[in-house]
């Protein structure tokens, strides 16, 4: 579940993308120790990306480690591969890293990005209709509905039918 991208969530696809998101949980994981989403945990960090993050946006972000460490590491390689892991957690996916870029801010080959210090939220598109689709019956119909005044009848319903049925076409094209 922790692994999931949130446009997953909308889409059910996996995409480039989603398996980025994927492999920036498998760093935090490494880094800190922990499972993506610890139901015992205290309520702030129940969920791995969410609490990284926030402690990234204190300027806090080595508290993460993973205390059977014992800060016996390289700082600055750590601090490394989780700023890359946040990145490419980052919820919206045309802001994620190519695997190549992440990569290459693990090998100090290219500079830390710059994140945002909150978790940004996710958003999603409706898909597009073609409102042309709807006759006027159907949107009178549909007007009548929203405004709780909604009655049925035969040719109201056939109409209806029949330009729903042309709308799922079209949105299945």
């Amino acid at each position: 579940m922790g692994y999931m991208a949130p446009e997953c969530y909308m889409t059910g696809k996996a995409s480039k993308e989603s398996d980025v998101y994927s492999f920036g949980v498998v760093a935090l994981e490494i880094t800190c120790g922990r499972k993506p989403v610890e139901a015992r945990a205290e309520p702030t960090q129940v969920r791995l990306v969410e609490w990284v993050w926030s402690l990234y946006g204190k300027g806090q972000l080595i508290e993460a480690a993973d205390k059977r460490l014992s800060a016996a590491f390289d700082e600055r390689e750590l601090e490394h591969l989780m700023i890359a892991g946040l990145w490419c957690c980052h919820p919206d996916s045309t802001k994620r890293p190519s695997i190549r870029q992440a990569i290459n801010v693990l090998n100090f080959e290219a500079p830390l990005p710059s994140l945002p210090a909150k978790l940004p939220v996710p958003t999603y598109a409706a898909l597009p209709v073609d409102v042309s689709l709807l006759s006027s019956s159907y949107t009178s119909s549909y007007m009548n509905y929203r405004s709780d005044q909604y009655t049925s009848s035969t040719a109201t319903t056939a109409t209806s039918t029949s330009s729903s049925q042309a709308l799922l076409r079209s949105v299945e094209s």
